[in-house]
């Protein structure tokens, strides 16, 4: 698979995605947590060039204040790339390849994908949480499921861990963009396993 066709899957798996499995802690208690882990699967629809992509891949999400560590691997459980986050630098490591660095995120995947990885978006949206094109904190519920983000994102909370919690964690996330640099009409699909199962 080539390079981009890769990094790509790693980022919108970062994204988004991902798929999920929360810890525990976070499962139990609905407010937004710094520390989490996450696990789960995606799958990823875009064009490019005029020709329709698609992928799909497995991912693991561990978030602590103010990092964020991301392995994607391929359908076949085999790892593809890992993503390192500190507040100073961003780094994209695969397997027969030299690390890649940059001062953040963004700016890497910008470099590697010719468009910016929503990091900080994530770190939202796989609690249910995200900032609305008003700048506004939005929380999601199963009545409230729907939201565009101040960066361009559209966002629907599809279904819920356990939709009756006070603050529902999300079991499906859809992130749709029209147009992300030369990547058209890019829809993320993130399913997040339920809490304890890998």
């Amino acid at each position: 698979m080539p390079i981009t066709r890769r990094l790509t899957l790693l980022a919108l798996a970062a994204a988004l995605a991902g798929c999920a499995t929360t810890s525990s802690n976070v499962a139990t208690v609905g407010a937004y947590r710094d520390t989490i882990d996450l696990a789960g699967r995606l799958s990823v629809n875009y064009q490019k060039d005029g020709k329709q992509e698609s992928m799909t891949g497995a991912f693991d999400w561990v978030q602590r204040p103010g990092s964020v560590d991301l392995t994607l691997a391929n359908p076949l459980g085999q790892t593809m790339a890992t993503i390192q986050v500190r507040p100073q630098s961003a780094t994209l490591t695969q397997a027969g390849h030299a690390p890649l660095s940059e001062a953040n995120i963004d700016t890497l995947t910008q470099r590697t994908l010719g468009w910016p990885l929503p990091v900080s978006g994530l770190r939202d949206w796989l609690q249910g949480y995200a900032v609305d094109a008003q700048g506004q904190r939005f929380a999601a519920s199963p009545a409230k499921n729907e939201v565009s983000t101040q960066d361009g994102w559209r966002l629907r909370f599809v279904e819920w861990q356990d939709p009756n919690a006070a603050k529902p964690l999300p079991r499906v996330i859809h992130a749709e963009r029209s147009a992300v640099g030369d990547i058209q009409d890019l829809s993320i699909r993130i399913v997040i396993d339920p809490a304890g199962q890998e």
